[in-house]
Formats: structure tokens, sequence, C-alpha cells
């Protein structure tokens, strides 16, 4: 097959099982969705088998998805960094049982593959398909790998290499009966209408600052509503000094809910409030409107597709406040937001107008 085989191949016969590399965060995930949900609704019959962390296979046990099965890669140079490298042995051992699964397909949707697309091949599938970067090996069929792509469209643009066209370009995650249980458990239901804000993000540079989000709470608990402030354990310091700008009139659950307990209470929230994170985009997933706070590349990448019930608030700046150094070209090494100067009144315009829409909303089970 031609390297650069175009795009709109039709279907690939005898597809019975399928291996999908994506071994990131949840943003990354969710992003992959409906390029998962595309290759099941072309070959409903394969068995979908996603290569990636230990989360996602406890995080999609039980919960209805494009996916049949996780195995959890073990951490590589490249593919997986949330632990040390494994023994070259280990690694060995591991492509002999994938090579043992026979797969037909094998997508790679996790990136430039410069260390991915090797991988990849060790599985001894009969197709491989993703993205190839400058410097990267190719695959039996490729998408060029480019910068400031979005990342639905790169990777449903992947999967139509095996002739799977898109189903849908916004992502969708089930919230099950156990992950409502467990967010009723942690935050009662409460006739105020709930928001949650989130104030966490990988990246430091992407944190809305917390006085800012504390001005719009307070604002929020002015209009009655019931304000949630989430986040993992690593957000717990950023919470607390939210409860303490706000006089402890939020509520505060960083570090208490599971990602799906979490999902949970997104769903159950009229509007969730968050940097440009995994749980900002956990909420759309879920289906409850959402204000994210975007730097301008990252907008470009990762920005909701549609507006009617998500807005996004976006800084241009492109120069780090401390140095001055170009953040598009360089890691200066330091963390100064970069995007601080978002308006507070611009977010709040975004949130009273979504609080007061009643647009119908998907209920997602699963």
């Amino acid at each position: 097959m031609h390297p650069h085989a175009p795009i709109g191949h039709g279907l690939l016969p005898g597809i019975d099982r399928i291996a999908v590399l994506r071994a990131n965060a949840i943003g990354d995930f969710i992003a992959t969705l409906p390029a998962l949900t595309a290759l099941r609704a072309a070959y409903p019959a394969a068995e979908i088998v996603l290569l990636a962390r230990d989360w996602h296979a406890e995080f999609l046990r039980d919960r209805s998805s494009p996916v049949d099965r996780v195995i959890p890669v073990p951490c590589s140079e490249g593919v997986r960094d949330d632990g040390p490298p494994v023994s070259p042995d280990q690694l060995d051992r591991f492509f002999e049982a994938m090579r043992r699964e026979r797969f037909d397909l094998a997508v790679q949707l996790h990136g430039g593959g410069r260390y991915s697309n090797p991988f990849v091949r060790r599985l001894g599938a009969r197709v491989a398909i993703g993205l190839q970067a400058e410097d990267a090996p190719p695959l039996d069929r490729v998408v060029p790998y480019r910068h400031q792509h979005h990342e639905v469209l790169r990777y449903l643009e992947v999967v139509a290499l095996a002739g799977a066209p898109p189903v849908g370009i916004e992502p969708r995650i089930a919230v099950t009966r156990a992950d409502r249980d467990e967010a009723a458990d942690v935050v009662p239901h409460d006739d105020r209408p709930m928001v949650a804000i989130h104030l966490g993000a990988i990246d430091p540079r992407r944190r809305w600052p917390v006085d800012s989000f504390a001005q719009v709470a307070r604002a929020l608990t002015d209009m009655h509503a019931c304000v949630v402030v989430t986040g993992g354990d690593a957000d717990r310091r950023l919470a607390d000094r939210l409860a303490r700008a706000t006089a402890g009139t939020v509520t505060c659950v960083a570090g208490r809910l599971s990602l799906g307990g979490t999902a949970a209470l997104f769903e159950r929230c009229r509007l969730v409030i968050s940097n440009d994170s995994g749980p900002l985009h956990l909420a759309a997933a879920v289906g409850t409107a959402t204000v994210g706070i975007y730097w301008a590349v990252n907008l470009i990448s990762m920005g909701p597709p549609t507006r009617t019930r998500h807005r996004p608030l976006v800084s241009w700046a492109l120069a780090c406040p401390v140095c001055g150094a170009d953040c598009l070209r360089d890691r200066c090494g330091h963390d100064a937001s970069l995007v601080a100067d978002v308006p507070v009144d611009a977010v709040l315009a975004e949130v009273v107008d979504l609080l007061g829409r009643s647009e119908p909303r998907p209920v997602l089970a699963g």
C-alpha cells in the first residue's frame, strides 16, 4: 500500500479485531471518541481493543462505549510516560502477547508517530494506519501530522483511511448508575441550580487566576446557585484558596470523586466553568453546558465544535509575561498564566446567558 494513500478508502476486508493506540490523559481520550464511534459503526462485528493506560481500563469497565476491551500498555519512551520505562525483555514479552491477539487492523491515534508508529508496527497487525510527522516512519496508510489541527478532526481523518466515515463530531461519554450513586454520596442533591468550577490544568500556564474564579463564584452565589469546586488531589491547594476567597460559600470536592463520579456530578450541573482541561471536555461529553478558558493555540486543537451550549473565552497572549519569550516557539520554563487576561466580565456574561437558557440536553446512560 502506498504510504500516503488518500482519505476516502472503502472498508477493509476481513477485519475482526482492531487495536487502537491512545495511552494519554482523559482529554486526549475524549478527543478520540468520535473516531472510535466511527470505527464501531463501520465494523460493527469487530472487537475494538484500546491500548492505553490502567485508568482507561478502570473507567471503561461496565461503561457503554465503542471500546470492547482495554489492554494497558507498558511504559516506554514516547508512548507511555507515567512511570519508569520497562526493560527491553518486558517490552518484548508484551509484543509477543499482542501478536498472539492476531489484530487485523492497528490504528495509531497517539501522535506524530516517531515512537508510536514503530510501536504499532510491532503489534503484527495485517494493516496499520495512523499519523505521520516528518521525523516518523510510515505505516501502511497515513495522514500527515500537522500542528494547529483540531484533534477530533485529526483522528476522524485517520479512521477514514479504513473506510470509517464520521458518525458525529461531538464526543459522548455514558454515565453509569454507580457513577451517580458515588456523586450523590459526596454531593447530596440540592434544589438550587448547580454550577461546577474546575481550577486545574496539567500545564499551569493554562490556569485562569484563582482570584478571577473567586469573583465568578461569588457572583453565582449571589444568583442563588450551588457552586461546587472539583479537581483531583493535585488541585486541593487551589480549591482551598478559592474556598478562602469566597468565605466558604462553595462546596469543595477536590480529591473526593473518581473520574466516573466526577462525570456524574457534571451531568447534574447546569453549567461547568473550567480551564482548558480534561474535566472541561468530560463535562461537555456528558452533555453539560460549559464555559472554557483557553489559550489561543489550545482553542484551535481542542475547542468545542459548537457554540450553543459551549462558550470558549480565549487569550491571544503569545509572550511569556515574565521573560517575554515567544511561547509558540519555546518553553521558557516560567509557569505564569497565559490566560490571566481573559476578563471576568466576559466569563460572567456567558455564564448568565447559559444559565438563562433551557435547551434540551442528552442524558447518557451506560
